[in-house]
């Protein structure tokens, strides 16, 4: 196993443990088509993706898968062999059963609650894992096993997640339980009450107020008026007896 694609590796888990909770055993649902490459690339499937993915794995897959198999008839006798010796995970298929392809994605579709990785061939239902955000998709190409990059999808999951846009239902349940525990959830019909304390009139109010200042360009007041009027009086009176002293001599 090459030292970069290890790294790569490492690198894409990091993302997937780091942002949707990934944790050992890693589920890995498998199909026949998988199955099939991997027989055809000879390569161990339980023994090489525990190592690849750097922790314990748990190989399932379901009855639609091995039913679907099992209906190809001699040509994918040896995938059916492989898929055979994994565990089995219930689907709502058991009636009537579905293609392998269809029932993966169904396993998924719901947001993903068992945080599965989805291990194809399939271009069309990897097409449709990588619409989803937060799938771990696994392929096989040149005899080797690869984890693909996360999709789009999930790379702007986790930006919204980053700018509180969105809080994933398990989160959100998370810290409904927290809250609970700690007492800080309102019961129904509870109702919180405000204690008003007493204290005396606002001391802003009591405050005296402040005469206005007259303005500039504003007309004089009525004593004003009083004195001017007073004055004109008195200077006309004293205009009038200088005249009349001055007739008199």
């Amino acid at each position: 196993m090459g030292v970069t694609r290890q790294k790569h590796a490492k690198k894409i888990m990091g993302f997937y443990k780091h942002n949707f909770q990934f944790r050992e055993p890693f589920q890995v649902l498998l199909d026949g088509t998988f199955c099939q490459a991997a027989l055809r690339n000879k390569i161990q499937i339980r023994e090489q993706l525990p190592g690849y993915l750097d922790g314990a794995a748990q190989l399932c897959t379901t009855r639609c898968v091995i039913k679907e198999l099992e209906s190809l008839g001699k040509e994918l006798y040896g995938a059916k062999l492989i898929a055979q010796r994994f565990e089995v995970r219930n689907c709502s298929h058991h009636k009537n059963p579905v293609s392998g392809s269809t029932c993966l994605f169904s396993m998924i579709e719901d947001g993903n609650p068992h945080h599965f990785f989805i291990a194809t061939q399939d271009q069309d239902l990897s097409n449709k894992v990588k619409r989803k955000p937060g799938i771990p998709l696994l392929f096989i190409i040149q005899n080797t096993m690869v984890l693909d990059k996360p999709s789009p999808k999930s790379l702007a999951f986790v930006q919204k997640l980053q700018t509180n846009q969105l809080v994933p239902e398990y989160q959100k349940q998370s810290i409904v339980e927290l809250k609970e525990k700690e007492g800080l959830v309102k019961q129904e019909g509870e109702k919180r009450r405000k204690r008003k304390r007493a204290g005396g009139p606002n001391p802003l109010s009591c405050l005296k107020k402040k005469k206005k200042k007259t303005q500039e360009g504003q007309e004089p007041s009525a004593e004003k008026k009083k004195r001017r009027k007073r004055k004109r009086k008195r200077v006309k009176a004293e205009a009038m007896q200088s005249v009349q002293k001055n007739e008199g001599e």
